[in-house]
């Protein structure tokens, strides 16, 4: 079951699930892109410009991570099929998106609970590279009693210092200026 939701969070680089799923792949993946990112420029340089013993050491690592993840992963994309090498985006990819991170490649949001059996639901993404949504503006609450800011060359004059009109003669006078 892990492997299947690492594979798929490498592949999607967002996946939901539940809290407890979220909180176990969470230390999985993060295990497995670590040991990419310790090799360094090892990782996502090409082949033939690498020595002997840096092949060897990526290809050490690259068996370690194969042997917990599988090697390709059919995504869609602008509604066609692609085939994806899991084992490269881990060793290119992520390895060069997060190669200035000291680790916590991923993030837990909490959705609320499920509806079929109230399960509590986790998304799990990874956290540089993925742009979220835009969210709307929201608008500042007001409470009772706190009266709209104005600006102050619309500002009514105050009469005497520490002496605060009421809402209804602030109007006035703003009436008044506008009609000056």
């Amino acid at each position: 079951m892990l492997r299947a939701l690492t594979a798929n969070l490498v592949a999607h680089e967002r996946i939901e699930t539940t809290d407890a799923k979220a909180k176990e792949l969470r230390r999985v993946a993060e295990r497995l892109i670590t040991r990419a990112v310790r090799l360094g420029p090892i990782a996502y340089t090409p082949h033939d410009q690498l020595s002997v013993a840096d092949r060897l050491r990526r290809q050490s690592a690259q068996r370690k991570v194969a042997e917990f993840l599988r090697r390709f992963a059919v995504v869609q994309k602008d509604g066609q099929e692609q085939k994806i090498d899991l084992l490269e985006k881990v060793f290119v990819d992520l390895t060069v998106r997060f190669h200035n991170r000291a680790g916590g490649y991923t993030r837990i949001i909490k959705l609320g609970r499920r509806r079929g059996d109230n399960a509590p639901m986790s998304l799990v993404e990874f956290v540089e590279g993925f742009t979220a949504p835009p969210r709307r503006p929201t608008q500042k609450k007001r409470g009772p009693k706190e009266a709209p800011a104005t600006t102050e060359a619309a500002a009514p004059p105050v009469a005497e210092a520490g002496a605060e009109e009421k809402p209804k003669r602030a109007k006035k006078a703003k009436a008044e200026q506008s009609a000056e």
